[in-house]
């Protein structure tokens, strides 16, 4: 199949494409490189440095190849930064998804897999989360999302475009050829990393007040290879599960502090932290319900806590990762 991936530099996307790779599909990776990386595109993929919000660049990229379906990885993920720079998520999560469909459109392209995320629930009024949980994201990235799930159901009405959304929880973890590495890191597990190797003096933990057991921040940590097998699946069934949108997660939650425990434990190396004010925008406690996509898409979480960590690890602590 003739697959366009946004975001494809990135971290989830390098992944995604390493495992269609694997498939034998033929990849187009779009992505602009504000976050995503040159060298994690897949070398037998064809790529094109195009910001979604050029509607003009992203035009001719369509022009240039059939295509079959498309795997929407491309956005703006930071929730704190969200918070203060709203305009530019809107931006870049809800126009320039505006304009990949409107490609898709004029090129009959009726196939799309979708990248959500749990901060759509806002903050949870019961725990774990299902896909029924309302939906009252507490930030603009939430919002963003949510907003074009709403643009996904209604081009499925009007154009027939078919999608799939997936509602991460929090992904981690490395493949042996891809993991995180971003200029600025902000996710906990290579914050923590980073810690022990060496390269920051210490962890900060954003609030200790939260209705917790231990007043930090709970998340449910989902290995990167488990998003990507999900989306493989997807791929295959898309007709079947057209308009259906599913929780990636494990079902555990894990706090701050217990992360910085387990990495402790595994890396035989204590982390050090200190306290900071709680970030706006954070929900105290966010573990999914994966039920509907064990029943209906046949996925569940192959890997736990600690294989998350030590692959991270064994990613982050190669020369120049």
């Amino acid at each position: 199949m003739n697959i366009l991936i946004t975001g494809g530099a990135g971290y989830i996307g390098s992944v995604v494409a390493e495992l269609l790779e694997q498939q034998g599909h033929r990849l187009v990776v779009v992505d602009d490189l504000r976050n995503g990386q040159r060298a994690a595109v897949a070398p037998t993929a064809a790529f094109h440095q195009v910001d979604l919000c050029d509607l003009p660049a992203l035009r001719a990229v369509f022009a240039r190849q059939p295509l079959e379906a498309v795997i929407h990885l491309a956005a703006s993920a930071n929730v704190p930064d969200s918070v203060v720079n709203p305009l530019a998520y809107y931006a870049n999560n809800v126009t320039g998804t505006c304009n990949l469909l409107e490609c898709m459109r004029a090129h009959a392209v009726k196939r799309i897999i979708f990248s959500s995320t749990a901060a759509c629930y806002g903050d949870p009024q019961s725990l774990p989360i299902d896909e029924q949980h309302p939906l009252r994201p507490v930030n603009p990235y939430g919002q963003s999302k949510l907003m074009d799930e709403q643009i996904l159901r209604d081009c499925r009405a009007a154009y027939g475009i078919e999608f799939v959304a997936f509602r991460y929880f929090c992904a981690a973890g490395a493949t042996a050829t891809h993991g995180e590495s971003r200029e600025s890191e902000t996710h906990l597990i290579p914050v923590v990393l980073d810690q022990v190797l060496g390269r920051r003096d210490q962890v900060l933990v954003y609030g200790k007040d939260f209705p917790t057991a231990d007043g930090t921040g709970v998340r449910d940590y989902i290995h990167v290879a488990d998003i990507a097998r999900a989306h493989v699946l997807a791929l295959g069934r898309l007709e079947t599960l057209a308009g259906e949108v599913f929780n990636l997660g494990t079902g555990t939650g894990y706090s701050v502090l217990e992360i910085l425990a387990a990495a402790g434990r595994l890396l035989q190396a204590p982390v050090k932290f200190a306290y900071a004010p709680a970030r706006p925008g954070d929900p105290p406690n966010l573990t999914a319900a994966c039920a509907k996509a064990q029943r209906q898409l046949g996925w569940t979480a192959q890997f736990g806590l600690d294989d998350i960590i030590r692959s991270a690890y064994a990613w982050r602590k190669q020369p120049g990762y």
